[in-house]
């Protein structure tokens, strides 16, 4: 372990030495369960509202929060860990971060450039020399959002926050930051000045990924030695993987890129939803001819991968490698999705794979808690994944890992290889044959008008609510449509070879559309169905959904 492990430094001063006098809707910054705000002008229409008080009132709500949640005794003092993905609002952020969290009496450690996972990590590691463990855990982080955006995700050892703890610190922030004075920010600016140490984390999470790799091979020092594994971070927070984990390996990682940090994201969004960045990893392997591509979002907590051929592994494929990965190692357990997962992907999982699919609601926390939920009530389930590339696995502490999910992969090409079998990515690429793939797929939005006069006062969710209602009645009268027996979010059926499924939004006024079918005929006879239905609702823009019918 390196001498510079820690080191004490001063936080920065305070911009605003004086009580802050803008009024903030708090609540407003709420994202789910995590926070979520602009920290960087110059966007019009975007006004900054997570300035640096405000984070500071948020960091002193969270302190507080868990002193109620850990009741320390007066000999004890809490420590709470910070850090941040490449964004550039992120040094500023983390100074007001440290005064908030010094400022109410807990210790605080920076760990600089992490990733979101590792913040996770921080409290259950045990490591005296590395301040570990913590008792809660902030990382400043937006995920894939713009670069003039920024936010927190907060942990404790028993994970990731919920929504009603969020709202929580953002009601006690409100009260903080409405009693803020001169000598109490001053005061915190001391306490942090003095109190704030500095931690090579990193160093001690990616040596765990190692290992993990290592232990999966039978302790070979080097069980990717010759694989040719190229990484794109995409300016975000993921770099380390190539030097940190895949070279100590012995994988050659010539090809990678965009691995410095860079908050302004110059050559495509971190996500491997997206299609340029997925353009931009595949172009890679092919150019290095690299055995595989890897691909993490700004925060390393979701990731995807390419094979040799270029053939992408993401979304319903990633989750029948990893589906197909975890079975072998517990047979018949239960893989838990979100809502938009594949007809194709349950054939899968059940009819090759002997396991049982239970898709769930859209929204990582929400595919987790039911995983964490199915095993306490019996049935046991080792996945937990969304088709975004969240993914969490019962091992693992339920943590969303996009770095240990690439783990995963890792095991299994080194397993192979270490039992004398040859192959490249074809280990994993066969791991996947026989998984039906939808010809024709498309997500579109019908947005909720909230200021039409047909809602007639009331929420965009009642709307939203009453839209689906009259939906699957007129799906449980149609022949041609078969309701899913089991779902847990909006109205799917099947019909034509394929499938749709209507849901509202977890957070915006917006109903989003899958249909999955064998041929664009087929999708639209889908489409029809449902336009046919909504278009009694003339609150909702359906032009989205117009012009796919008309157009295909």
């Amino acid at each position: 372990m390196s001498s510079h492990s820690i080191s004490f430094i001063a936080a920065a001063p305070s911009t605003t030495a004086s009580p802050p006098s803008e009024k903030v809707d708090f609540l407003k910054l709420q994202n789910g369960s995590d926070i979520r705000g602009v920290a960087v002008a110059g966007v019009e229409g975007e006004p900054v509202n997570l300035t640096e008080p405000v984070t500071e009132a948020i960091a002193a709500a969270f302190a507080a929060w868990l002193l109620d949640k850990k009741k320390p005794d007066s000999s004890k003092r809490l420590r709470v860990s910070i850090g941040h993905d490449s964004r550039v609002s992120a040094q500023k952020l983390q100074d007001a971060v440290s005064r908030g969290i010094a400022g109410a009496g807990l210790d605080v450690v920076q760990y600089g450039l992490a990733s979101t996972p590792a913040m996770f990590n921080s409290t259950i590691t045990e490591d005296d020399k590395f301040s570990c463990p913590v008792d809660g855990s902030i990382m400043i982080t937006a995920s894939h959002l713009p670069y003039n955006r920024n936010g927190f995700k907060f942990f404790t050892n028993a994970g990731g926050l919920g929504k009603a703890d969020i709202k929580d610190i953002l009601e006690r922030a409100a009260n903080i930051y409405n009693n803020f004075t001169v000598e109490s920010m001053k005061d915190a600016e001391r306490k942090a000045a003095s109190s704030v140490k500095r931690v090579d984390y990193m160093d001690i999470y990616t040596s765990d990924l190692v290992a993990a790799v290592r232990k999966a091979t039978g302790n070979i020092e080097k069980p990717l030695d010759g694989f040719h594994i190229v990484v794109d971070a995409g300016n975000g927070a993921g770099g380390f993987f190539a030097a940190k984990v895949l070279e100590p390996l012995g994988a050659i990682t010539t090809g990678s890129q965009f691995l410095d940090p860079d908050g302004l994201f110059p050559n495509h969004i971190p996500n491997p939803e997206d299609k340029a960045a997925m353009k931009a990893i595949t172009q890679a392997v092919l150019d290095n001819k690299a055995d595989l591509g890897i691909i993490f979002d700004t925060d390393v907590d979701r990731s995807a991968a390419v094979d040799s051929t270029g053939r992408e592994l993401n979304r319903n494929r990633l989750i029948a490698l990893m589906s197909a990965i975890v079975l072998e190692e517990h047979p018949g357990t239960t893989i838990v999705t979100d809502s938009v997962t594949s007809d194709g992907l349950t054939a899968f999982i059940e009819g090759k794979l002997g396991g049982k699919h239970h898709r769930f609601k859209r929204g990582y926390k929400n595919v987790i808690d039911e995983a964490i939920r199915l095993n306490s009530v019996g049935e046991e389930s080792h996945l937990a994944i969304e088709t975004s590339g969240h993914g969490a696995l019962k091992e693992n502490h339920w943590l969303d890992d996009g770095a240990y999910l690439m783990v995963k992969l890792l095991n299994k090409l080194a397993s192979v290889r270490a039992s004398g079998v040859s192959g490249g990515s074809k280990v994993l690429t066969e791991l996947v044959e026989g998984l039906e793939e939808p010809a024709v797929a498309v997500e579109l939005r019908l947005k909720i008008d909230q200021s039409h006069p047909d809602l007639k006062g009331g929420s965009f969710r009642e709307y939203g609510e009453a839209v689906l209602k009259h939906l699957e009645n007129i799906t449980e009268s149609n022949p041609e449509l078969q309701k899913a027996p089991v779902n847990y979010e909006g109205v799917r059926a099947s019909g034509y070879g394929g499938w749709f499924l209507l849901r509202l939004s977890l957070h915006d006024p917006v109903l989003p559309l899958n249909i999955e079918a064998p041929s664009d005929e087929d999708a639209v006879k889908l489409g029809l169905l449902v336009l046919a239905a909504v278009n009694e609702f003339p609150a909702l823009d359906t032009s989205s959904l117009d012009k796919y019918v008309r157009v295909s």
